[in-house]
């Protein structure tokens, strides 16, 4: 778990680094197209024998997904990196409430005084100017948000159809979202508001095919090495080591040329890593 948490950081770094020169929609696509490929291979390699019968949800869970990683891969390109990986790492919070709302799982007093905690991280983090939040500081809550919709539908999908089935619609969707959005932004005048949405394709030159190898290679990596790691020991364990995402988040953002996070930042970012293992724990 601590190589799986390492890799994805790694696809982090690189991936804000493509941020400099490409959109962050066409890192999104490239992203999810190298899984497709995986992905498809694997299951003509293996067909896959699920029942299915919730296509709707299958979708909505590739959809939502796609939103999320599109704000995260925003937010990753325009603020630190050891921020955007924290406001990402919020899902296991949110999650717990949505399991509550939609699944009828129980909520419990930890669970509770974790949100709790959570939400008094994401202020310390984003210190809004009275009820304001940037834009940056909204996509980063959703793309925790996103993730934990798309976490509570794999809950019920699972019932119904292969691991790699579910992976395949989040990455599918991603890809042919990305192509959508980027064929309308040729045809449009982007409103700098909806740039985290729209954008025009830039060719990638040079060294940047490396880069974005090295994001499809480490994004994959690290769904290996998590899911690897999940069978090997209690979930509770490997929950709370997934929080070394955001210490490998700030060393590699600060490599990169971050500042480094100032003492409200910080108080947030362990706000939300006690959240969070005050849910897991549970």
């Amino acid at each position: 778990m601590l190589l799986a948490s390492f890799t994805f950081a790694l696809m982090g770094g690189f991936a804000k680094v493509l941020g400099e020169s490409l959109p962050p929609l066409e890192v999104t696509f490239f992203r999810n197209i190298f899984g497709v490929a995986i992905i498809l291979f694997a299951l003509w390699k293996s067909p896959t024998k699920s029942k299915g019968g919730k296509f709707w949800l299958l979708f909505f869970r590739g959809f939502i997904g796609f939103l999320a990683l599109l704000a995260y891969f925003y937010d990753m390109a325009h603020i630190p990196l050891g921020i955007a990986v924290t406001y990402n790492k919020t899902s296991p919070l949110f999650l717990a409430f949505f399991a509550w709302l939609f699944l009828g799982e129980k909520l419990p007093k930890c669970a509770i005084l974790a949100l709790i905690f959570g939400f008094l991280g994401m202020v310390f983090i984003a210190k809004p100017d009275g009820f304001s939040l940037s834009k940056y500081d909204l996509l980063g809550i959703f793309s925790g948000i996103g993730a934990a919709l798309a976490y509570t539908s794999i809950r019920e999908l699972r019932r119904y159809y292969d691991t790699r089935v579910i992976a395949l619609s989040f990455m599918s969707v991603g890809t042919i979202g990305s192509i959508i959005l980027m064929v309308i932004s040729e045809f449009i005048t982007i409103d700098p508001n909806l740039d985290f949405l729209f954008a025009k394709f830039v060719m990638p030159k040079g060294i940047e095919w490396l880069y974005i190898a090295v994001v499809g290679v480490a994004a994959t990596a690290s769904q290996l090495l998590m899911t690897k790691a999940y069978t090997l020991t209690k979930a509770g364990i490997v929950g709370t080591i997934t929080y070394t995402q955001i210490l490998f988040a700030v060393i590699i953002g600060t490599i990169l040329g971050n500042a480094y996070p100032d003492f409200n930042t910080v108080i947030g970012m362990i706000l939300i890593v006690l959240a969070g293992v005050l849910v897991i724990k549970k």
